[in-house]
């Protein structure tokens, strides 16, 4: 089940409230694990008992960290969620690459059933692990109610594809959030919901619906138009893909008292690939630095050292993206770039105009995205040979793409290149620093006319993919 659904929207959102809201406060952590439960068991169904276990390990593991053996204990729990996560997601590429390597050398292919993946398995074990290895620390105790750590992990607001919620973070709201249950909080996290789904539903799936034609092409067909049109689109469809979930998963979790971090500031505006990544899926960056580019030794290492360890990890991030080659090449690509940043490049990029660093940056993230999109590598190199073939331009392709696309596409990039007091302003009303009251009506009436908008085109149209589903 997805928040941008119609089963969500008309059925199980509206009857979970209800009871949410209904129940007394000593029961609403009951009650939202079984809505949780629900949600995630309503797509992957024969995975929940394996998340369930795999939760009930974690749990009795990091009860044992400062008894005897404790180390054993944060080893054996960390990798069992690494090979869970291994097996599961990378099964499937380890095996076909071996079986291409045995061809290349003469061998027989050997026979692979092919394993599904769970649904947001990537999400699940980053938080797992960022929980495990807190307690370990010491940064935080462990939990001793069962029922309120399953609750952590698969809270749905954010189960599925994010933000990562570090156990510090929410800890002390899993038991004393209920105050901040107020009907101005209840219709600020409404209000950040709703325009999320707008974005996703209004303005996305729109652009997904001309990005996926294009790329669905045979590459031949392709020229200079219809490339730049494709990742364009797509460019702006992942944004406002990922962080229109997000900001859905933010306001649902206002309306049941959570405070969920912000996972997205204006990326695109980015005047660098360096502050690109402190703007895009802030909770990932943020886990990649502190458990990985941090234990590597981060930059308190000698120089070479620190450029090794940027390029590890963006290479195991884009690896997290997805099992497939196109995955690690855009993560080694944001990597490169980050090196050549530290180097010398960021210091032209502080002395130029802030319009030529910003165009800078969305394009070398724009040229990234089609690997992120492409199946394969070498699909991707070829649609970026197209982008740059001025040889083979088709102004005419542009006069054949309807209104409504170009009205979205403008719409797109005004949502995504605000001014920093736009930005303040939005955040103003999320974290109710102004009040609503005066203009309460009014609010209420652009909700209800955005809420029906939204389920016209979801009843109107079956396209309406999720692009971090996958993850």
């Amino acid at each position: 089940m997805v928040f941008s659904s119609i089963t969500f929207l008309v059925y199980f959102l509206p009857f979970f409230l209800l009871g949410y809201y209904l129940v007394p406060d000593r029961f609403k952590n009951r009650w939202l694990v079984l809505g949780s439960l629900l949600f995630y068991s309503w797509g992957a169904p024969k995975f929940l008992p394996a998340v369930i276990v795999s939760c009930l390990i974690d749990f009795i593991c990091a009860l044992n960290y400062k008894k005897k053996y404790g180390k054993f204990w944060f080893v054996f729990s960390i990798v069992s969620n690494v090979l869970m996560l291994v097996y599961f997601k990378y099964a499937n590429f380890f095996a076909e690459n071996i079986n291409s390597l045995t061809e290349i050398l003469g061998g027989n292919r050997f026979q692979w059933s092919a394993i599904i993946l769970p649904i947001g398995i990537s999400f699940l074990t980053f938080q797992k692990i960022s929980y495990l290895t807190d307690v370990y620390r010491g940064d935080c105790e462990p939990q001793r109610n069962f029922t309120n750590y399953l609750l952590f992990i698969i809270l749905f607001p954010h189960s599925i594809a994010g933000p990562i919620i570090r156990y510090k973070e929410i800890s002390e709201q899993l038991v004393n959030r209920f105050k901040f249950i107020t009907p101005d909080y209840i219709i600020l996290g409404l209000t950040q919901f709703i325009i999320g789904l707008s974005k996703k539903v209004l303005l996305s799936n729109t652009l997904g619906e001309q990005a996926n034609s294009i790329f669905n092409l045979n590459l031949n067909e392709l020229d200079f138009t219809k490339s730049w049109i494709g990742i364009l689109s797509y460019t702006f469809q992942i944004y406002l893909d990922f962080s229109g979930y997000s900001d859905m998963a933010i306001g649902l979790g206002k309306m049941m008292g959570f405070r969920i971090p912000v996972n997205f500031n204006f990326p695109y505006t980015s005047k660098s690939i360096t502050e690109f990544w402190k703007r895009w899926h802030i909770t990932l960056g943020n886990w990649m630095k502190d458990y990985l580019y941090i234990p590597l030794g981060g930059n308190k290492v000698t120089i070479n050292r620190t450029y090794i360890n940027l390029l590890v990890v963006f290479i195991l991030s884009g690896f997290w993206h997805g099992a497939s080659w196109s995955f690690i090449i855009w993560g080694a690509y944001h990597g490169s770039f980050l090196i050549i940043e530290r180097l010398s490049l960021s210091k032209i990029l502080k002395r130029i105009h802030p319009s030529i660093s910003v165009t800078y940056t969305f394009l070398v993230v724009m040229i990234g995205w089609v690997f992120f999109r492409s199946a394969e590598y070498n699909d991707a190199i070829l649609f970026i040979r197209k982008m740059f073939d001025f040889g083979r331009i088709d102004f005419a392709f542009l006069s054949t793409l309807n209104n409504r696309y170009y009205f979205v596409l403008i719409t797109a990039f005004v949502f995504s290149f605000q001014s920093e007091k736009i930005q303040l302003q939005l955040n103003a009303v999320y974290e109710k620093q102004i009040t609503i009251k005066g203009f309460i009506w009014i609010t209420y009436f652009a909700l209800l006319l955005l809420y029906l908008l939204n389920l016209g085109e979801l009843f109107a149209t079956g396209f309406n993919p999720f692009i971090y589903f996958k993850f």
